[in-house]
């Protein structure tokens, strides 16, 4: 019988959120095969991440509001500073050499101020959790996580690369790069409910 966690962490992880967004774009800036760093650092991130929320990281972060509101603080900024840099790409002509995507070691700092992984990894420990010991639920959390993020990720990824095929005009990049800008900054309003 199928896990109902792994329904709630595809559901949690699959919807639109930073991730989603950034990955959609990086697919579409700059390939499927040079976004792959991106989609293995998130996939690796957002496992460590939900695994020390399981071992009990994310109880603190509710029992220490100072530490929540630094935490969303950062979130926003690093969002809202993403959001920028894409909109910032919409005024500037095509130019993949100029840029370049996520390395696997800033996607997976990046899980740490994700609101949206936080948000979901705190769910999962509290609505899946199976009472076993913090050392297996973290497990369990982080190998969840991980493994179907993974193939969220590549999705993503794909549907992006998929996408530029279509953005033909530096007019439509331009839409294309300002809508993936919005929606990452409503993210980050988002933040704070």
């Amino acid at each position: 019988m199928l896990d109902p966690l792994y329904l709630f962490v595809f559901a949690g992880l699959f919807s639109p959120g930073p991730n989603v967004i950034l990955l959609t774009a990086s697919g579409a800036r700059f390939g499927f095969a040079r976004t792959l760093p991106h989609v293995l650092g998130v996939a690796a991130g957002v496992g460590v991440t939900s695994g020390l929320t399981g071992y009990g990281l994310g109880a603190l972060l509710l029992a220490q509001p100072a530490l929540m509101l630094m935490l969303k603080l950062a979130a926003a900024g690093w969002i809202l500073w993403m959001a920028w840099k894409l909109a910032r790409a919409a005024t500037r002509p095509r130019d993949p050499g100029r840029d370049r995507p996520f390395t696997l070691v800033e996607a997976v700092l990046f899980q740490w101020v994700n609101p949206k992984v936080w948000a979901v990894a705190m769910a999962a420990a509290a609505g899946y959790g199976l009472g076993l010991a913090p050392e297996a639920e973290a497990w369990r959390l982080a190998s969840a996580f991980s493994g179907i993020n993974l193939f969220v990720c590549l999705f993503w990824a794909g549907a992006g690369a998929f996408a530029a095929r279509l953005l033909v005009t530096a007019r439509a990049w331009a839409i294309f790069l300002r809508v993936m800008a919005a929606a990452l900054a409503v993210s980050a309003a988002l933040v704070f409910l």
